[in-house]
């Protein structure tokens, strides 16, 4: 049996997209491979490193329930269960930006997928929003999301990670944040800003996409990944 990992996550970069009111993200030199070996006094060759200034929301990242409900769990006290296991991904590029993802069209789309929900699911909604829009004015404003009842749906079905390919699980005009909400009744999490998803749409997979562990956390930036069978 062939296995292949396929990436799901962005590139971190100095000036890459972020949520706006977030940390924009900075990476400075701490110190260069000529600067080290200087202090160092080493012969053969220097330490190089870089700083990081991000987000705990930067790029493809996974939020804690803390970050939307101040008695849920910090990223750091959450079941790792809920960044790693086995996942679905479904198809709902036809839906349009001005729409809101509800409980009929996740329904016709696990129903297209030839999938099934099962409980303890990590499902990764494929809306083809990074493909059109990534790295354009569009990126951050002109996407669909889930409607609170199509979040309900999903956490009622016992799904623990709700993924997408956009900066947000919620529709950008949505200020009840009703896809968060959710979470937050279930205590589960959510992914954002995954990318490649037209790799691993209509299949089941192996998914992981595990958090640093940060002390009180209110989420972090992951490596998200699909191991597939060819």
């Amino acid at each position: 049996m062939a296995l292949r990992l396929i990436d799901l996550s962005q590139e971190i970069f100095e000036g890459m997209s972020v949520f706006p009111m977030h940390q924009p993200t900075f990476i400075m030199t701490n110190m260069t491979h000529e600067e080290n070996q200087q202090k160092t006094g080493s012969n053969t060759l220097g330490f190089s490193a870089r700083n990081l200034l991000i987000s705990e929301h930067g790029g493809t990242h996974s939020d804690a329930v803390w970050e939307y409900k101040p008695s849920g769990a910090t990223i750091d006290k959450m079941p790792l269960t809920h960044f790693w296991g086995s996942a679905i991904c479904i198809d709902l590029t036809h839906i349009t930006p001005q729409q809101r993802i509800g409980p009929t069209e996740l329904r016709q789309a696990v129903k297209k997928s030839g999938q099934s929900i099962q409980a303890g699911d990590i499902v990764l909604m494929y809306t083809g929003h990074f493909d059109r829009y990534f790295n354009t004015e569009h990126w951050q404003t002109t996407y669909s999301g889930l409607s609170y009842e199509g979040a309900k749906w999903l956490a009622e079905q016992g799904v623990v990670n709700i993924g997408v390919d956009a900066p947000a699980i919620d529709h950008p005009e949505d200020t009840d944040f009703s896809g968060h909400l959710i979470c937050g009744e279930y205590d589960i999490t959510n992914t954002e800003n995954l990318c490649n998803l037209h790799l691993v749409v209509n299949r089941r997979f192996l998914y992981m996409g595990l958090p640093l562990r940060i002390r009180d956390g209110s989420g972090s930036p992951i490596r998200a990944v699909a191991l597939i069978e060819e």
